[in-house]
């Protein structure tokens, strides 16, 4: 596997938290954790509620950006209702019990399953010169600000 699309997954691994919103829709992106499963690579998961303003599912889009600023991507897919009780349940913590009054048995929650269509990915890696350069305010060329690929999640399976 593509050694950038590599390190999508470990930086959404070591920190999952993105901004979610219905395409469809005009509402303002929401932040949400993501619950990954290594073996689910087209595919993960927000815990929500009834009423959320993604809850109604469909078309969506996710922001993500690394702990570190270094890693950007911008990642589409469908937004789909999971009823499997064993998945809400492989996921199920208590910072996510947290969240909910009446715990697992809440009948406000509502898990969501977001299945990957494709995702846009930068990657920053300023050297020295490219540093010196921005600190300077003189212009830096496109290749010695980073990378950027295009992926088709949905046979990243």
């Amino acid at each position: 596997m593509n050694s950038m699309r590599e390190s999508m997954w470990k930086a959404i691994s070591d920190s999952p938290f993105m901004m979610v919103s219905l395409s469809e829709k005009n509402d303002h992106s929401l932040p949400m954790t993501a619950q990954l499963d290594p073996d689910a690579r087209g595919k993960f998961w927000f815990y929500t509620t009834t009423d959320n303003r993604i809850a109604g599912g469909g078309k969506a889009m996710v922001q993500f950006v690394s702990k570190g600023h270094d890693l950007f991507a911008c990642i589409s897919g469908t937004l789909v209702h999971e009823t499997d009780p064993a998945v809400i349940d492989r996921y199920w913590s208590k910072q996510v019990e947290a969240w909910y009054e009446q715990g697992r048995n809440d009948p406000s929650l509502k898990m969501m399953r977001l299945e990957l269509d494709d995702a846009e990915v930068w990657v920053s890696h300023l050297d020295l010169k490219g540093t010196f350069k921005l600190v300077l305010g003189k212009s830096i060329d496109l290749d010695e600000a980073g990378d950027h690929a295009k992926y088709d999640l949905s046979t990243d399976l």
